[in-house]
């Protein structure tokens, strides 16, 4: 967070000088319901930044409230998302820790008359609580005495009552102007068992009730979140006002993060991945952290791409080209130069000797002189892409096609003389002839070609899957047709992967799960960790090559 000054950090500076502070202590909460996406690390890096810029704290919390949507599974995987991106917490804690606490803060309120045990099913609150024109009405059992409200909550608590049979409300206002403050239910009855309190407890309490109680517990000094929780910050004083908390957090909101032609709702992320659209919460078309890593993002480009957004009040959308933007700027010194072939067509060297292979020299990455030179394999015969041939070529087109002669990449000019066809009529083999004398190297400069190429030589080629990503949603298309009878899963792109089986060089034979190439003229590549095998590697695509976006 170093380069960039945002209202949160004057916030923070101004508390620590007033000495309304003497440390920083933030937290990143999120509910262990499913897989963090990008937007979660948009939290992650401010919390963890700018408290580690101001010497202070951030504990990594679970707001387990919820006994029915969290699970083992989604706790894990955030601890590892968080690590990865690069941070360390200072604690590990959970909401679940606190019940006890909570439920003694619920008697409280219950003795100040400040909270009763209503009866009214879950839609009777709802029409009850009116309309952002319309107060609210009371609920006939708002005026329970203290004694009973005590004795239903105690029997709440012991499990006598049905889920959804009874339920907690503070006591606030139900003609408040803010619909948050007309009697919040703040306990719910739940016979779940919790992934960290197992059977222990039959109600839970609601987030809105938690987590002010959470932030206060634990000393947080600016609570930092998005601004969809800007019209609770008057419930999350109240809160620690009347349970009498002796900290005193700051809530303080700030803008969300969304990008184009991305889903960023967890509802949605949850669907994708149980209906079968994608490959899990992995799956590289996801905004998931995990599904970015597993693209090949790295840790540092997401983090530059966060800082690059900024932090403001304001609801923006980033366009996604900027995200790619960040992650080709942090893999053009790091990444290895190769050559893969998607979509193979055989080239016969008729000249070359049969049998012989030599080895060409070729720079590991140009803009990185210190990672040395590797050796390329060439031989009689060699794999291009069946896109660098046609055979009755428009003006302009400079790559091969019969008669015309192109440079291959680190080796020779070769000349097309032979167009080899199936029985139905498809190309399948080209004959060419090559020109020992244009060695890559050599300084050759006798004639010049326009079109240089990239290929793999046959014999010691590897075979390897490449994957090819487009946007999982358009958002021209949810614009335009969404509406109450289609969904956005009726127009998931259908056409969002595309798996092409080719080569590479036998150079990559050692490659490893997330290592990272640069493949010519093809882009950046990850090796997939999830479906590459011994002897064939699989290749997510991270990012084309270039963009048209301009920061």
């Amino acid at each position: 967070m170093e380069e960039n000054s945002n209202f949160i950090k004057t916030i923070m500076k101004e508390d620590l000088e007033s000495g309304k502070h003497k440390d920083i202590v933030t937290r990143f909460p999120p509910e262990p319901n499913g897989y963090l996406h990008i937007g979660h690390a948009k939290s992650i890096v401010i919390n963890f930044g700018l408290a580690d810029e101001f010497g202070g704290k951030t504990n990594l919390r679970f707001d387990d409230t919820n006994p029915l949507k969290e699970d083992q599974e989604y706790v894990d995987s955030i601890k590892e998302d968080v690590q990865w991106l690069g941070y360390e917490w200072d604690n590990l804690l959970f909401a679940s820790n606190y019940f006890d606490e909570m439920y003694k803060k619920a008697i409280l309120l219950i003795k100040k008359n400040l909270a009763y045990v209503d009866d009214l099913s879950a839609d009777e609150i709802r029409e009850y609580r009116g309309t952002l024109s319309e107060p609210g009405k009371e609920s006939p059992y708002r005026g329970r005495s203290a004694e009973e409200n005590l004795d239903l909550f105690e029997r709440m608590h012991a499990g006598e009552f049905k889920n959804g049979e009874k339920v907690l409300r503070a006591k606030i206002d139900m003609a408040s102007p803010n619909i948050n403050l007309r009697d919040p239910v703040i306990y719910r009855i739940s016979h779940a068992t919790h992934h960290n309190t197992g059977d222990k407890w039959c109600i839970y309490p609601m987030y809105a009730f938690a987590h002010p109680l959470e932030d206060a517990i634990e000393g947080v000094t600016h609570s930092l979140c998005t601004t969809e929780f800007e019209d609770q910050r008057p419930l999350y004083d109240w809160v620690i006002e009347k349970c009498e908390m002796e900290s005193t957090p700051q809530q303080i909101e700030f803008g969300r993060l969304n990008l184009t032609n991305t889903v960023m709702s967890k509802r949605k992320l949850k669907q994708l991945v149980e209906e079968g659209f994608v490959d899990g919460w992995d799956d590289p078309r996801l905004p998931t952290v995990s599904g970015l890593r597993r693209k090949g993002y790295t840790p540092e480009s997401i983090r530059e791409f966060v800082m690059a957004a900024g932090v403001s009040k304001g609801f923006s959308t980033v366009d996604e080209q900027m995200l790619e933007h960040y992650v080709r700027e942090d893999l053009k010194l790091k990444s290895p130069r190769t050559m893969g072939v998607l979509r193979p067509l055989k080239v016969v060297i008729t000249n070359y000797p049969e049998g012989e292979v030599e080895y060409l020299d070729a720079e590991i990455n140009p803009e990185n002189p210190e990672m040395g030179m590797r050796k390329i394999p060439f031989s009689h015969e060699i794999y291009v892409e069946q896109d660098d041939f046609m055979e009755n070529p428009p003006k302009k087109y400079f790559r091969l096609f019969p008669g015309n002669e192109v440079r291959l990449k680190h080796a020779y000019f070769i000349k097309c003389n032979e167009v080899i066809k199936d029985e139905a009529g498809n190309v399948v083999e080209l004959h060419c002839t090559y020109d020992p004398e244009t060695k890559s190297g050599s300084g050759f400069t006798g004639r010049k070609v326009k079109g240089t190429l990239h290929w793999v030589e046959a014999s010691n080629a590897i075979p390897a899957e490449f994957r090819l990503y487009e946007p999982l949603i358009r958002d021209e298309d949810l614009k335009e047709n969404e509406s109450e009878d289609r969904t956005f899963l009726d127009f998931v792109n259908k056409n969002s992967l595309e798996i092409q089986n080719g080569f590479i060089e036998p150079n990559m034979e050692e490659a490893k799960p997330q290592d990272k190439f640069q493949f010519f003229r093809h882009g950046y590549f990850n090796v997939d960790p999830k479906h590459s095998t011994e002897g064939k590697p699989v290749f997510n695509r991270i990012v084309s090559l270039k963009s048209s976006f301009k920061l």
